[in-house]
This record gives C-alpha cells, sequence and structure tokens, in this order.
C-alpha cells in the first residue's frame, strides 16, 4: 500500500518537474549563430533589461532604483 503511493508521488513530483530535471542533466548547447544573430540576442537582452529598469523606475519614480540600477541603466543607454 504504502509502495504504491510512493511511487504514485514521485510520479507526480517528477511530471511537475520534469523540465527542470531535463535542463540540470541536459542543458541546452549554445547555438552557432551568426554575428548578425548574436547582435540582434545580445540587443533584444540590452531591451529586456532597460525594460525590467525603467517599469521599476515606472512604479515609483527614479528614487526607486538602487544606485547599481541608475549606474546599470546609464551604461545601457549609452550602446
Amino acid at each position: 500500500m504504502y509502495f504504491i503511493l510512493a511511487l504514485i508521488i514521485i510520479a507526480v513530483v517528477w511530471y511537475f518537474n520534469r523540465d527542470r530535471i531535463k535542463n540540470r542533466f541536459y542543458p541546452d548547447q549554445p547555438k552557432n549563430l551568426t554575428l548578425d544573430q548574436q547582435f540582434n540576442a545580445d540587443k533584444r537582452e540590452r531591451e529586456k533589461e532597460i525594460d525590467r529598469l525603467l517599469s521599476k523606475m515606472g512604479k515609483n519614480g527614479i528614487n526607486d532604483l538602487s544606485s547599481k540600477d541608475r549606474k546599470r541603466l546609464d551604461e545601457l543607454s549609452k550602446k
């Protein structure tokens, strides 16, 4: 009885964590990107970070940003 219950619990836990388990043991291999693809991927990452910082700032104003966030936003805006 307990053995069957334990198997069911293990199966349910595995099912809900299968992506995390897969990524831990079989991480995504880096792709061979062209220069244009790499540039565009980097640009998208910078834009996401800028959007995150601006949305954080938009909620409570510029005083909501830490000095680290302000420096990072300044660096990203110059690129």
